[in-house]
């Protein structure tokens, strides 16, 4: 299938956001699992077979030829009587090596179909509205998941979320070559979660910890009892997961120091998400000095009257003097505190709060979401459920 036929041709965009199960075989388009009426008064499922007019790699409307082929039986009425009326040839037709279809269609409105996606979604509806006679369940929009086939992105398969919303050109500016992220603890980990959604070239990993039982219960999804009794390192554990989605998710089993630092010289962004204070500040000035944007991430509970309480700390520093000061300002370079927090108390629905707020910032740099006030940093406060804004200045 060729996927990025597909997504430049608008017709054929809709089709596959539509929940249909598009493909393009020996320059033929496809719609597959198409539900129809046997003769024996059974729904099954159909592939609608039509000819692709392109040029170069944009379908030409509107559509010349208004015929299709079918494989499949032959389509009948919710009685089991013959389409007749829409089947001109029931002939078997060898395409080409790949396809051979069973039956010949012909239905022309008057005006013709202006593109392939009136063209096939008209012939499915013929078909699927016999079928729901028998089974109303019945539909042709299954939503198959769609494989990536374009060699150089990192995504194993589409974000057909982004064309279904129309936000296709918005959500390339997401498209920057390498991102960090320093620490797979709880909200590090969510980062990833986030990160892996878009299409980023690379996602590095920075952590020399192990996966242990207690990051389990504040990192996404669900570790097996398996894979904790083999300790696997924190960087290789999130990288199986997550290279199913993304191709480029790069481990590092490494902690930044002096020594290391300079593995995050050729990122364009860098998350923090790491609590000791004397790391943060190499890691810090080394992104000051390359001109790296930035976001650190922290929390801090305790617990008070018996519940836990808190605040949830973001702050981006971006390559301004203003901005690397104002994060300065709000920053933490002591050594690690004793709250509840690093007791191992479970927050999960915490991280992954700070590592949303984290990814917002990030792709607010971006352009991806607007940014009026340029804030630098966001402190929620638990106990009383107030989020403030610290600097900024209006646009």
């Amino acid at each position: 299938m060729s996927s990025t036929l597909i997504s430049r041709s608008p017709d054929l965009c809709r089709l596959r956001d539509q929940g249909y199960a598009v493909s393009i075989v020996g320059g033929h388009l496809l719609v597959a699992d198409v539900p129809y009426v046997t003769s024996g008064r059974l729904v099954a499922r159909g592939t609608l077979v039509s000819e692709l007019s392109l040029a170069g790699q944009v379908t030409t409307n509107p559509v010349a030829d208004h015929v299709v082929r079918f494989i499949g039986e032959m389509p009948c009425h919710p009685d089991g009587s013959p389409l007749h009326q829409l089947v001109i040839d029931s002939q078997p037709q060898q395409i080409d090596a790949q396809l051979t279809t069973s039956y010949t269609f012909s239905h022309k409105p008057a005006t013709g179909y202006p593109d392939y996606f009136a063209k096939m979604t008209t012939y499915a509806a013929i078909l699927s509205s016999r079928a729901q006679a028998i089974d109303p369940t019945a539909t042709a929009q299954t939503y198959p998941p769609v494989a990536e086939d374009t060699v150089d992105s990192p995504m194993r398969y589409l974000d057909t979320a982004a064309s279904r919303a129309g936000i296709t050109a918005v959500a390339a500016r997401l498209a920057v070559s390498k991102v960090a992220i320093i620490g797979l603890g709880g909200t590090g980990s969510y980062v990833l979660d986030f990160l892996t959604k878009t299409p980023i070239g690379e996602i590095h990993l920075f952590d020399d910890d192990d996966f242990l039982q207690h990051n389990a219960f504040r990192s996404p999804g669900a570790a097996t009892l398996e894979e904790l009794r083999a300790h696997p390192a924190k960087v290789d554990y999130h990288t199986a997961r997550y290279t199913a989605m993304h191709r480029k998710v790069i481990p590092h089993r490494v902690a930044l120091d002096e020594s290391t630092v300079e593995g995050i010289d050729d990122m364009e962004f860098v998350f923090m998400c790491i609590d000791d204070g004397p790391s943060k500040k190499i890691i810090m000035e080394r992104c000051e000095q390359r001109g790296i944007p930035f976001v650190d991430t922290g929390i801090g509970v305790n617990v008070i009257d018996g519940a836990l309480s808190g605040i949830v700390r973001t702050t981006i520093s971006r390559p301004d003097p203003t901005s690397r000061a104002a994060a300065r300002s709000q920053i933490s370079l002591g050594d690690v505190g004793d709250d509840a927090y690093h007791h191992g108390v479970q927050l999960a629905e915490l991280n992954a709060f700070n590592a949303a707020l984290a990814v917002i910032a990030f792709k607010k740099t971006l352009g991806f979401y607007a940014d009026l006030a340029s804030i630098d940093s966001i402190n929620y406060t638990l106990a009383t459920n107030e989020m403030d804004n610290v600097g900024g200045e209006d646009a």
